[in-house]
């Protein structure tokens, strides 16, 4: 099973929020996740499920996985992230 099929709502938010026209949602990573919450905001839970779910399954390969799947168009590097850091703050940014 492909990693967009398993986990929909991380596909959407990786792939469409922060893909390669990720700047039109905004111009730092708070702004793109509020845009996403306001967006589709009663999808945005299924997103917290499935970025526990995904770090369960890739105990040992986390950033490589992550990366590889999701990281196609943005880098959280630039903003000062690791892949950890970086889906840290998303999940904390989609709780507030």
């Amino acid at each position: 099973m492909k990693p967009a099929d398993r986990y929909p709502a991380m596909n959407h938010l990786f792939n469409m929020y922060f893909g390669q026209d990720f700047d039109l949602f905004g111009d730092s990573i708070p702004e793109i996740v509020a845009c996403f919450k306001r967006d589709c905001h009663s999808h945005y839970q299924n997103v917290l499920r499935e970025i526990h779910a995904f770090r369960s399954e890739h105990p040992n390969d986390l950033a490589v996985a992550f990366e590889k799947t999701y990281l196609r168009a943005f880098s959280p590097e630039p903003e000062g992230y690791t892949t950890v850091s970086f889906l840290a703050e998303v999940e904390r940014l989609l709780r507030e």
